[in-house]
Formats: structure tokens, C-alpha cells, sequence
């Protein structure tokens, strides 16, 4: 399932409505960085169409993930402040939706439900991530992004509207 799912479905239409108006999309090059390991980021980004590798710079013959459509990147760094761990590079023409951290906290501060909103969606994302690594480690079951049965049925309620949203947000910046 597309990671960015997670977090349309607990924000409003309202919330959706001004990310759209204060975020922008990017076109990234092949072979371009969108995140270097260890240097601050000013952006949160959503992969709008394209792929990206994700690695570590200290081996970075080593794949981590590669992700398309739909993945959220920089989540870690707009929760904890810390520079990322990783660093992510396109591997084809790519477009992203992003929009600044700065202005992302600013308008939490005026809107505190938009901010719980957020919070808990990325919450959710971070811990569907946790649970699939963890399984992949040998820690617990493997989970496949099709077995929406172990989903937290508030979230699957809320799927079918955060793929309205994110379509609604690939128009948009179709447009532009």
C-alpha cells in the first residue's frame, strides 16, 4: 500500500486543501540526490510519479528500499529535527510534491488539530514500517502490503478517501 495513504486519510479535506495551496511540485533529474545522508532538510516530500533508490552512503552498492508513487520521504527528519540517516537518489526523471518544514510547523502552531492530525498519521506510517522490518528481520510475521487484514480497520476506513486526496493532489500539480 502506498505510504502516503496512511497520512491523507487522517487529514481533512481542509488540511489537503492547504497543503496543495502552500506545497509545490519538483521535477528531479535521474541520478540527482532529493535527500543527501547527514545534511538537514528543509522539505517534506510526497514521490509523485517516478522512483528513487534509498541508501547509505557508506555502502552504497546496497539498496535499502527503492520507492515510486505515493511514498513519503523525510517523515524521520520532520519528527525528530536530526539530519536523515540515508540518503535518497532518483533513478529515473521523477516529480515530487514538497513542502517546507518551516511552514509546516508554522501553520501546526496556529492549527493544533491539523498538527494532531499529522502527527498521528505519521505515527501510523512509521509504525506499519516498523512491523514489516521487524518481520523481514525475523522478528515477528512478514507482512505484504497487500494483507490490509492486520490494517486498524479506522485506518482501511479511511484508504478509498486518501486515494481521492492523493489523486486530487496529482491533478493538481498535473496542472502545473
Amino acid at each position: 500500500m502506498k505510504r502516503v495513504l496512511f497520512v491523507l486519510g487522517q487529514l481533512s479535506d481542509n488540511d489537503i486543501e492547504w497543503m496543495i495551496d502552500n506545497g509545490k511540485k519538483q521535477t528531479i533529474n535521474e541520478g540527482e540526490f532529493l535527500v543527501k545522508q547527514g545534511e538537514a532538510i528543509e522539505n517534506i516530500y510526497i514521490v509523485l510519479s517516478g522512483s528513487f533508490k534509498i541508501f547509505n552512503e557508506r555502502n552504497p552498492k546496497v539498496n535499502i528500499a527503492q520507492i515510486g508513487s505515493g511514498e513519503i520521504i523525510g517523515e524521520m527528519s520532520f519528527l525528530d529535527e536530526r539530519p536523515p540517516s540515508v540518503s535518497v537518489v532518483t533513478t529515473e526523471t521523477s516529480s515530487v510534491y514538497s513542502i517546507s518544514l518551516v511552514r509546516m510547523k508554522q501553520f501546526m502552531e496556529v492549527d493544533t488539530r491539523f498538527a494532531a492530525r499529522l502527527y498521528y498519521s505519521i505515527g501510523l506510517l512509521l509504525s506499519d514500517r516498523l512491523r514489516k522490518t521487524t518481520g523481514r528481520l525475523g522478528y515477528g510475521e512478514v507482512e505484504e502490503d497487500e494483507d490490509m487484514d492486520e490494517i486498524n480497520i479506522n485506518v482501511l476506513s479511511q484508504i478509498g478517501q486518501a486515494g481521492s486526496r492523493f489523486t486530487r493532489m496529482l491533478n493538481k500539480f498535473a496542472e502545473s
